[in-house]
C-alpha cells in the first residue's frame, strides 16, 4: 500500500521547515492526507500516525514492537540511558526499580510539599501586583519536582541550579531533536548555552550523588529511593544510572507541570463561569482549611479542568522506532522504521472532541467515551510517564491552593503569546493578583 507523502517537502530538508515553522498546523493538517503520512526530517524518512485507532496501536497493543525512535536518540548524551530513554530489559529493570517511588502512599507523603510550595508562592503576592504567572509557575515546579528528589542543604544547591539551566536544556534539545546533525556541531549561541547549562547540571547532582553515597541515610526523598532500589538480582544504580534517571526526573517532571498550571490559570481566568464552579467547588470540599491529598479525589470539577488544560495544551510529537515488521493500517513498515504521532493534534481531532479549540471542562464530566489512543497527555502503555499521579496532583493542589485566596485578572491590552519546546508554552502571561 502506497503512503502519502505530505505537502512542502523541500530538498535535503524535507519537512524539516515546516514542521519548526507551522508545529502545530502542520502535524493537525496530516490528518487529512490519511491514517499514514511520510515525513521527511532532512534526510530521514518517517511515517506520522494521524489515527487514535493507531497511536493506540503504536504506544500500547504493538507497544513491545517498538523501541524509542530518533527524536530521543538526540536526546541521549545529556539524558543519558534513564528510564524515558532507555529500551528492552534495560528499561524494564529500570521501571521496576522506580516504580515504588512513585507508589499512592509516596505521592500522599508528597502531598504536603506540594501544599506548602504553593501556599508560599500564593503568600508572597500583594494584592494588585501583577505577576509573569508563567515564571511563577516555572518556579514553583522546580521547587516540588526539586523539593521531592532532593531534600538536604546541597540539594537546596542543586534546585537553584536546576531552576537556572532544565529550560535552556529542554527548550535546546527539541531544536536539536528536529534539526540534522550537524546544526548542533555548529558554534551556534544556542547550542553554546545549552551545553554550559548541562555540564553545571551534571556537576551539581554528581556532586549530590557522592555526598548521599557518603551518607546512606533514607532521606525520605526521590534520590534516597533510587539509591536504594534494588533489581531482581540485588544490584544497585550506579552513579551513571541514577544521574541519569534524576536527570529524567527533572526534564519530564517540570515542564509539563509547569505550562499545565501556567494555561490553567489562563483559561480559568478566560471562563468565568468555570472560575465560578472551581471556587464552588473549593470552598465546599476544603472550607477554608489547606487542602490535603485525601481532598484530591472530592475535587471532580478541578480534575476535569485539568484534563481539558491536558488535552489541548500536551506535548507536541512522540517518536518510535519499530523492532521487527509491523503493519499499521495496511501500510506495512521493516524493522527500524521511524514512527511519529501527537499527542496535539490527537487531542485536537475534532472527531474524537467535537469544537476541538473550545475549552471545555465538561468533556469530561459527561459519559460519553473517549476513544481509545485520542487522549495521551503522558502516553500509554508500558512507557507511560510514570510521574503522571504525582503530576496531577500537584497541579490540583496548586490550583486549588492559589484560587482560594486569590483571583488572578489578564492584564488589558498584554494578550498572551506561545513560545515552543516540547510543548506550546504561554509566553508573556501577564495577570494581576486580586484578593478573593
Amino acid at each position: 500500500m502506497g503512503v502519502p507523502v505530505a505537502p512542502g517537502r523541500l530538498p535535503f530538508l524535507g519537512h524539516t521547515l515546516e514542521m519548526i515553522r507551522r508545529r502545530h498546523e502542520f502535524t493537525s493538517s496530516l490528518r487529512d492526507h490519511g491514517d499514514v503520512v511520510r515525513v521527511d526530517l532532512g534526510p530521514m524518512e518517517t511515517y506520522f500516525v494521524t489515527s487514535p485507532r493507531l497511536a493506540h496501536q503504536v504506544l500500547v497493543t504493538d507497544g513491545a514492537l517498538f523501541r524509542k525512535g530518533a527524536m530521543f536518540d538526540k536526546f541521549q548524551p545529556y539524558l543519558g540511558n534513564g528510564v524515558m530513554l532507555s529500551n528492552g530489559p534495560f528499561h524494564l529493570r529500570q521501571r521496576r526499580m522506580m516504580q515504588p517511588a512513585f507508589h499512592r502512599n509516596r505521592i500522599a507523603h508528597y502531598t504536603g510539599m506540594m501544599t506548602r510550595a504553593a501556599t508560599a508562592l500564593a503568600s508572597s503576592w500583594t494584592s494588585g501586583e501583577v505577576r509573569v504567572v508563567e515564571d511563577d509557575m516555572q518556579g514553583l515546579a522546580v521547587t516540588v519536582v526539586g523539593g521531592a528528589l532532593f531534600s538536604t542543604e546541597l540539594g537546596r544547591r542543586a534546585i537553584a541550579e536546576v531552576r537556572r539551566s532544565i529550560f535552556v536544556v529542554i527548550k535546546q534539545g527539541m531544536v536539536r531533536a528536529l534539526s540534522p546533525s550537524f546544526v548542533e556541531r555548529l558554534p551556534l549561541p544556542g547550542n553554546r548555552a545549552f551545553e554550559r547549562a548541562v555540564a553545571r547540571m551534571r556537576a551539581i547532582v554528581l556532586e549530590l550523588i557522592a555526598s548521599r553515597r557518603a551518607d546512606p541515610e533514607d532521606h525520605g526523598d526521590l534520590l534516597s529511593k533510587l539509591l536504594l532500589a534494588q533489581d531482581d538480582s540485588g544490584d544497585s544504580m550506579t552513579d551513571q544510572q541514577t544521574y541519569d534517571e534524576v536527570l529524567t526526573l527533572l526534564t519530564a517532571g517540570i515542564e509539563t507541570t509547569a505550562l499545565a498550571l501556567a494555561w490553567a490559570f489562563h483559561e480559568i481566568s478566560a471562563h468565568p463561569d468555570v472560575e465560578r464552579r472551581v471556587v464552588a467547588e473549593i470552598d465546599e470540599v476544603l472550607g477554608g482549611r489547606p487542602v490535603t491529598f485525601a481532598d484530591v479525589p472530592k475535587l471532580t470539577y478541578t480534575a476535569a479542568v485539568v484534563n481539558e488544560v491536558l488535552r489541548m495544551y500536551p506535548v507536541w510529537i512522540l517518536m518510535r522506532r519499530t523492532t521487527a515488521p509491523v503493519d499499521l493500517g495496511g501500510v506495512r513498515l521493516p524493522a527500524g522504521a521511524e514512527v511519529i504521532l501527537s499527542p496535539h493534534a490527537l487531542h485536537h481531532d475534532p472527531v474524537s472532541f467535537p469544537e476541538p479549540h473550545r475549552f471545555d471542562p465538561d468533556r469530561w464530566t459527561s459519559s460519553a467515551e473517549v476513544p481509545r489512543g485520542a487522549f495521551v497527555p503522558f502516553g500509554a502503555g508500558s512507557r507511560q510517564c510514570m510521574g503522571n499521579v504525582f503530576a496531577q496532583t500537584e497541579v490540583v493542589i496548586t490550583l486549588v491552593t492559589v484560587l482560594a485566596r486569590w483571583r488572578l485578572v489578564p492584564v488589558p491590552g498584554k494578550p498572551v503569546r506561545t513560545k515552543f519546546t516540547s510543548a506550546a508554552y504561554p509566553s508573556g502571561l501577564l495577570m494581576t493578583a486580586v484578593p478573593r
